[in-house]
Order: C-alpha cells, then sequence, then structure tokens
C-alpha cells in the first residue's frame, strides 16, 4: 500500500523509541539504525488499515527483527577477535531512549550493555521492555507469544544474572569532566600510585579493538595490573602519534550517561575510554577502539562541535 503523509509521520513518531529498544538488545548503535529502517519496510509493505495498534505492531516487529540478529550474534561473538564491547553512544543521543529512572540510565551504561551479553535472546527483550520501558508482563508475553507467567519466570531469571551490588556514580558534564581530568591526571603522570589510588581494589580494564585495532585481548584485573595497563596505554610516543595520524585530542565527555575519555583526531573519533564511576573509585575502564564501532559517536562529535580540548600534552 502506498504510504501516506499520516502513515509516515506515524511512523517516524515512534522511531526515537524504536531505535532506544534496539540499541538496548543489540548492543550496536549501526545494527539499531538498520533494524528500525527494516521495521520500517514492513510497516511500509504491510495492510495498515489491519492494524489496531500501530505501536505495538511496530514493536512486535522490531522485537522479532532484533531477536533474529540476536542469535545470529551469538554465533558471531564465538569468533569474535579478543573482547566484545557495546558501541558507546553520547549524551543526548536519542538511542539512549528514556533516562527518568535509575533503571532506565543503568539499562544502558557500558557496564550493563556488556552484561546483557550473558542473556538468552528472550532474557534481554524481556528485560530491556520491562526495566527500561515499563511494559507489563502481559504486552511482553504478546510480543514474544509466551504465556504471561513464563515471561515473567524469564525476568526473574535475567535480573538474577545482571545483579550487581556496586551502585554507579550519576553524573553531569560538570561532574564528569572533574573525573577525567582526575583519571588522565594520575594517569599521565607517569607513576601508578596516583591512578591505583583512584581505582577499586578490583577494578577491570576491558579492551575491544575488533581485530582491526591492536587490544590486550583478555581482561585486565585488579587495581595494580590495571594502572599499570593504563599508563602503558597511555603514555605517548612518536609510534602511537603515527599510528592514530598525529597528535590526539584529549577530551571529556558523557557517554552512556558516564564520564569517558574521548580522543580525537582532525574530526575522528578513534578511542573511548568509559570509566565506571562508583562511590569508592572507577570499577571498570571500557577501551572502544574498534573503528566500526566508533564511527556513530563520531557522527554525533563532528555534528554537536566545535569541542575544546582538554589541557593534555600528549
Amino acid at each position: 500500500m502506498p504510504l501516506s503523509t499520516h502513515d509516515a509521520d506515524l511512523f517516524e513518531a515512534s522511531r526515537g523509541r524504536l531505535e532506544a529498544i534496539a540499541y538496548r538488545l543489540l548492543g550496536s548503535a549501526g545494527d539499531a539504525e538498520d533494524a528500525v529502517q527494516d521495521a520500517y519496510l514492513r510497516w511500509h509493505a504491510a495492510d495498515r488499515e489491519r492494524i489496531e495498534t500501530p505501536e505495538a505492531w511496530l514493536t512486535k516487529v522490531l522485537t522479532n527483527l532484533c531477536l533474529n540478529q540476536l542469535s545470529s550474534a551469538r554465533a558471531r561473538r564465538e569468533t569474535y577477535v579478543g573482547q566484545w564491547l557495546p558501541e558507546p553512544v553520547l549524551a543526548g543521543d536519542r538511542m539512549l531512549g528514556p533516562a527518568d529512572t535509575v533503571e532506565q540510565r543503568e539499562s544502558v551504561s557500558l557496564a550493563m550493555l556488556t552484561l546483557m551479553e550473558r542473556l538468552s535472546p528472550n532474557e534481554r527483550v524481556v528485560y530491556v521492555l520491562r526495566e527500561a520501558f515499563g511494559y507489563q508482563h502481559r504486552e511482553i508475553a504478546e510480543i514474544l507469544d509466551l504465556t504471561e507467567s513464563n515471561c515473567q519466570q524469564i525476568y526473574r531469571r535475567a535480573k538474577q544474572h545482571l545483579t550487581t551490588d556496586r551502585p554507579r556514580t550519576e553524573v553531569d558534564a560538570a561532574a564528569a569532566r572533574k573525573i577525567v581530568e582526575e583519571f588522565l591526571t594520575a594517569a599521565l603522570s607517569g607513576d601508578t600510585e596516583p591512578l591505583i589510588r583512584l581505582l577499586t581494589d578490583d577494578a577491570v580494564g576491558i579492551a575491544d579493538g575488533g581485530g582491526r585495532v591492536r587490544a590486550r585481548r583478555s581482561l585486565v584485573v585488579g587495581a595494580l595490573d590495571l594502572a599499570r595497563y593504563l599508563s602503558g596505554v597511555l603514555r605517548p610516543t612518536e609510534s602511537k602519534r603515527t599510528l592514530v595520524g598525529g597528535s590526539p585530542a584529549f577530551h571529556a565527555a558523557v557517554v552512556n550517561g558516564g564520564p569517558a575519555v574521548l580522543l580525537e583526531v582532525e574530526g575522528r573519533v578513534f578511542g573511548v575510554l568509559g570509566l565506571e564511576a562508583t562511590p569508592d573509585g572507577v570499577a571498570a575502564v571500557h577501551i572502544q577502539v574498534n573503528p566500526d564501532k566508533l564511527q556513530h559517536i563520531t557522527r554525533q562529535w563532528v555534528a554537536s562541535g566545535p569541542h575544546p580540548p582538554l589541557p593534555v600534552t600528549w
């Protein structure tokens, strides 16, 4: 059926919500955009006069598209080179979706998106729709063609898999800048002690190069080992400048709701270090250097610029 202006507007009004759902389900901004576009094509081809509740119809179509991607992604991740991390997204991007509650903000953090890789596809869908978007179990059961009681069991199981007793520190742009400046001062000091003091004893470092960029393929665990690792990664050398195409600018940013170091050369973001800030210190550093996963944030960064860099010499 030809798409009327009304039907096109109806879909566009839902696009932001659909992208936010897809991003939480897939952990990839690019894949989320593709899934929403596929949902649009199905909306275009559908007999829309027979669709009583467009929002529910679109959510079900999108969810099924994401379920198919999640199933194939689990197979691809078995051969993924090194550690896998989600695509980072800057504050203000509609993919981050609703952020009114602690649960909504937590569901899109780099730490939670990484943890959600533990879940089965159904568990991830149930958790995201319930926790981040407030869907009732009855509604989720209809989307997944499950019974309501089965949906409740899946939700409880997902919550158990994702249980964490470490509260995050919520930040705004000013707080993020302060945390990042303190972190960089310590990391670039040439001495590991200042950095160790900023980290929790059990702090973890995770780097994702995706086989495209050299990155450590195993976790770094413990404040001492992580401090040594980060000092080495951030130590300026001529070979690193050659590798990235110049002397990088360091920026403080809010990424997925948390403080982050963003490294940029001539308008290209080539690295994001997401800092999981807690009341006890930085509990994790998520290092994203896979260029395939930095295209979306680079577009965001350029569009929202210019951005004065931090006074860091490298």
